[in-house]
């Protein structure tokens, strides 16, 4: 830090297994790439090539090897992963993340129906040969799970082999875990987080009031991801109460976490 504060939430430092910030790129150059790891680099933890981005973006290997060479791992979209799936094409998909020495997937099935069981087979046949995060939710805004569901599936997936679940929200946080107004299913969440241990969890919330909502809720360190590159710096100054947003919360010594 560039100079010293009193009384401010004690943030995990990296590798992290909590505090954790997923970012999403939907398509950054390579120079692009060094720009954000130079201002952004020590607050990524990890980042998402969205959806199936990486299958048209040019210079792939050397945008992967950048973020590797900062030590922050990258993963492929989940959809991408439905993508190779549905064309019957796992094992094409497993030499992909081969190929580009990838060490992380996401498994989802927010626009395919896949049966869970074949979905959980998924995350265990990839936990053999990557880290795998697993997403929960629909991509179709008409599609609501109940509670119990969502609850019922993260299990399932951690049992499976996930090594974290993923709520899921879109890159617009208008789904799965928001209204489409981007409104929090607060109900929603509160009920997940009593049987599904909050550090397992990565929230996806792109939207400033949603990321508000969640370290009101969970404290600096819960896990948030589908955060864009150039609102990581905003997102880490609401995580330590120094945003207006945020600001009172964390003047409270008793709510530092």
């Amino acid at each position: 830090m560039n100079y010293s504060l009193k009384n401010l939430p004690e943030r995990t430092q990296k590798p992290r297994q909590i505090g954790f910030t997923m970012a999403m790129d939907k398509g950054l150059s390579p120079r692009e790439v060094e720009d954000f790891i130079a201002v952004s680099g020590d607050y990524v933890d990890i980042v998402k090539l969205g959806w199936a981005t990486s299958y048209v973006t040019p210079n792939l290997k050397e945008k992967i090897k950048i973020y590797k060479e900062a030590g922050i791992p990258t993963y492929l979209g989940g959809t991408l992963f439905e993508a190779f799936v549905v064309r019957d094409q796992f094992d094409d998909y497993r030499k992909v993340l081969d190929k580009f020495g990838l060490t992380f997937a996401e498994v989802s099935d927010g626009s395919i129906e896949l049966d869970h069981d074949v979905k959980c087979h998924f995350i265990s046949k990839l936990s053999e040969q990557v880290t795998v995060l697993s997403e929960v939710g629909s991509k179709d805004a008409e599609k609501i799970i109940p509670p119990y569901k969502w609850i019922r599936l993260m299990q399932a997936e951690l049992d499976a082999g996930a090594w974290k679940v993923i709520g899921e929200a879109r890159e617009g946080g208008n789904v799965g875990l928001f209204r489409a107004t981007g409104e929090v299913r607060s109900g929603l969440v509160e009920e997940i987080l009593t049987k599904i241990p909050f550090e397992k969890i990565i929230w996806e919330a792109p939207q400033k009031a949603q990321q508000v909502w969640f370290i009101k809720l969970l404290g600096a360190n819960v896990n948030l991801g589908n955060i864009a590159p150039n609102e990581i710096i905003p997102l880490e100054t609401l995580r330590l109460g120094l945003r207006g947003d945020t600001f009172d919360y964390f003047l409270n010594v008793e709510n530092i976490k």
